[in-house]
């Protein structure tokens, strides 16, 4: 495709990329309930601290391409060729060059879509051109080099910390053995020990894929209670909490519910049941907050 001119972009930017190619990709996560608008810089389009790790992770995984481009052309729609875009954000018809593919297919040099990005304090767009920027999406079959951002806001400023981390997360989410989602924490069962303050508490959980994980809590008497996780069909003792930061943290963090629900907990005297349940509210604990600072849509 030629390059667009000015005056004839958005209208056909938005007639061949609004019309659904903005909308979240099939199986991408929605927006946090831990909102908190971008912070804008002067050659950037938010602050490092503006997501949180779980954001990334929450654009990684549906994007079947990552890549890092320098923006040639970046052209404001009109109100009435942008619907439902929030306060404070403007919808911007981007052509771009690649610079580095992280993953995907070959796309060639030239590379175009629509992202929303938030306005300046004047409520001016930021200065994109020769900007660098992350972008994650998929690709639009049989138009080479149009793409579909996973979200609205999927292109991102690449500082060294956030460029670093998606591609571990990346790397991470590429293996066969990644950790799954969680789906539903299935059943909890505490079994005590034959001495006081002994036993044990197992938590099993649902995934997407059916994969088995489970986690361990062990209490010994005279000592803390510790506990991990195994993403494999072996209950093991042995296992550790998962490290922060991690796909594994991303799955128990933003996978299991706040509290323990009545109905998965399994065990056979209520004295058990409460156990279980104050495990469980340590591996909440110990695990954190999914936080989240993506604007909420």
């Amino acid at each position: 495709m030629p390059t667009l001119c000015r005056s004839l972009a958005p209208r056909i930017a938005a007639r061949f990329l609004a019309a659904g190619l903005l909308s979240l990709a099939p199986g991408a996560a929605t927006f946090g309930q831990e909102a908190s608008l971008a912070v804008p810089t002067m050659h950037g389009l938010e602050s490092d601290s503006a997501l949180a790790y779980a954001d990334l992770v929450d654009l990684a995984l549906p994007a079947e391409i990552a890549l890092r481009a320098q923006v040639r052309k970046a052209i404001r729609l009109k109100a009435e060729e942008a619907p439902g875009v929030p306060a404070g954000y403007a919808r911007l018809y981007v052509e771009a060059r690649t610079t580095a593919l992280l993953i995907g297919p070959d796309l060639g040099e030239s590379v175009r879509f629509l992202a929303d990005v938030p306005l300046d304090a004047r409520g001016k767009v930021p200065k994109l051109k020769k900007a660098a920027v992350l972008v994650l999406a998929r690709a639009v079959p049989d138009r080479l080099g149009e793409l579909q951002l996973v979200a609205p806001d999927a292109m991102l400023t690449p500082t060294p910390g956030r460029e670093a981390t998606l591609r571990a997360i990346l790397t991470e989410t590429a293996r066969p053995d990644a950790p799954p989602a969680i789906t539903a924490l299935r059943e909890v069962l505490h079994v005590s020990g034959n001495l006081a303050g002994e036993g044990e508490t197992q938590l099993f959980l649902a995934t997407a894929n059916g994969a088995p994980v489970s986690i361990s809590v062990l209490r010994r008497p005279g000592m803390p209670a510790t506990w991990g996780v195994s993403f494999t069909e072996i209950v093991d003792s042995a296992a550790r909490p998962p490290l922060p930061a991690t796909l594994a943290w991303y799955r128990l963090a933003c996978g299991l519910p706040e509290r323990l629900p009545v109905r998965a907990n399994i065990s056979g005297t209520l004295a058990d049941r409460q156990i279980a349940a104050e495990d469980y509210a340590q591996v909440r604990a110990d695990l954190g907050p999914c936080t989240r600072k993506r604007i909420g849509r």
